[in-house]
């Protein structure tokens, strides 16, 4: 490849190392064009404000809305410019001042500085990511609510530490798995109709708008710059901040914490997944599994794959937006640089995360005949409990105990079922071990509690 054609190839990302969010509207959404049309907009929705409370003429929002376009600017060459300054909105704001009439240019980015517009920005396009998420996360609990009532009373091995425990039900499961999401999609919900607006100036102060408002010789300048942050918030569209947050980065730790919280609620569905799908087990299985490129016979747990992959990424990236916290000063160096790259790739990650959830819900397929021939694997220890409970009735509770154990040692070392190993004691005479000793008869009330799961809309 000559260098020209591989420098070509540099300057673009497309997702060749991300099969998770690839092609998702999270992807599309935080693209540099995403966020280029971002900043237009926090540009253009604050040269309106300013026109609502009468510090710009109207002519000037609209020359600015008409100009505030990306395909009018040039990303690549903006990035490049933005390395002088730090940040792309430096050379944006020359460019869009450059691009609309002499006349309006003095009302572009008037009274703002470059944080307000990528904060804004930021908010923005976590605004516009997470509606596709949320519908998303909505499919994947449909999905599992018409799962887990489909198997409420489908017995399988319940597992602890690799084991198998207890029986249970794959409905408890799925319907446990349905919990989380909604759990994910409450956060998310709340976190995003909580996504503030930026508008501080250069130290928090909003000291530049107000002295705009003087100039234009407005009598009471303060309240004009209140109204101004209420009108810049109801223009762009997002929640009207209670201080300008430059360096209170509660909005983007909640985000963070939201988005990582939801990859991980996704990503304990695909541990079960992977588990449950191994040739071993054989429980599940993904409705459309991916194939291997020297294996034919392979069909892979690819979206479970996907998902785990992004629980194991998502933690890490919350860890650096929760770090940036301790921010020093009214604005910092460093802490606030840190967070761009951060969230779009925790972005990303969650709403690659979310499709693939649907997809793997909605093409799940269960085995029922399967979970019921695992169940049989121990030879009837797996209901060993439900035995010492109820023989603790007839014998007491430290001799049932006693019985059980020895008969789980005669299965393990002499073969059998457990059943047949206690018939062989004179005190259980007449007790009717083949009924209690079926797992599909000890579930418990995991049926009820996925009723009950599922009363949650």
């Amino acid at each position: 490849m000559s260098v020209e054609r591989h420098e070509q190839g540099r300057q673009g990302d497309f997702g060749l190392l991300a099969p998770g969010p690839v092609g998702t509207p999270a992807e599309a959404a935080t693209a540099d064009i995403g966020y280029l049309q971002a900043m237009l907009d926090a540009e253009s929705a604050l040269t309106r404000a300013q026109a609502t409370v009468g510090l710009a003429p109207a002519e000037a929002a609209r020359a600015v809305d008409a100009a505030a376009h990306a395909d009018r600017f040039d990303a690549r060459d903006l990035a490049l410019r933005g390395r002088s300054g730090g940040n792309p909105v430096i050379p944006l704001v020359a460019a869009l001042t450059a691009a609309v009439d002499e006349r309006h240019a003095p009302y572009v980015h008037r009274g703002a500085t470059s944080q307000d517009i990528l904060d804004t920005a930021s908010m923005l396009v976590a605004h516009r990511t997470l509606g596709p998420v949320l519908d998303d996360l909505e499919r994947t609990a449909g999905a599992l609510a018409r799962l887990a009532a489909e198997h409420r009373a489908t017995p399988m091995p319940g597992r602890t530490l690799t084991q198998h425990a207890v029986p249970t039900t794959f409905g408890l499961k799925a319907a446990g798995w349905r919990s989380l999401v909604l759990d994910a999609r409450d956060r998310l919900t709340a976190v995003r109709s909580a996504l503030p607006a930026q508008l501080g100036g250069a130290a928090g102060t909003l000291a530049a708008s107000q002295a705009y408002a003087e100039g234009e010789g407005v009598s009471d300048p303060t309240d004009a710059v209140l109204r101004l942050l209420r009108a810049y918030a109801r223009e762009v569209g997002l929640r009207e901040p209670e201080l300008p947050w430059h360096t209170l980065r509660t909005p983007l730790a909640e985000l963070a914490g939201g988005l990582a919280f939801a990859a991980g609620a996704l990503g304990k569905m695909a541990a079960d997944v992977l588990v449950l799908a191994r040739t071993e087990v054989g429980e599940v299985s993904e409705g459309a599994g991916g194939g291997s490129s020297a294996m034919p016979h392979k069909a892979n747990p690819v979206r479970a794959a996907l998902l785990a992959a992004a629980a194991r990424r998502a933690p890490a990236l919350a860890a650096v937006l929760y770090g940036c916290l301790a921010a020093e000063d009214e604005r910092p160096a460093g802490a606030w640089h840190a967070e761009w790259e951060t969230l779009r790739d925790l972005l990303r990650l969650t709403g690659g995360a979310a499709r693939d959830a649907a997809e793997l819900v909605n093409g799940l397929q269960v085995h029922p005949a399967r979970m019921r021939a695992n169940l049989e694997l121990t030879d009837g220890m797996i209901v060993s409990e439900r035995l010492s409970a109820v023989l603790a009735g007839r014998l007491g509770r430290a001799e049932a105990r006693r019985l059980v154990t020895e008969a789980a040692i005669t299965v393990r070392t002499q073969g059998g079922t457990l059943a047949e190993a206690l018939a062989a004691e004179p005190a259980l005479e007449g007790v009717e071990l083949g009924a209690l000793a079926d797992p599909a008869h000890y579930t418990g009330a995991a049926a009820a509690l996925t009723d009950r799961a599922l009363g949650r809309s």
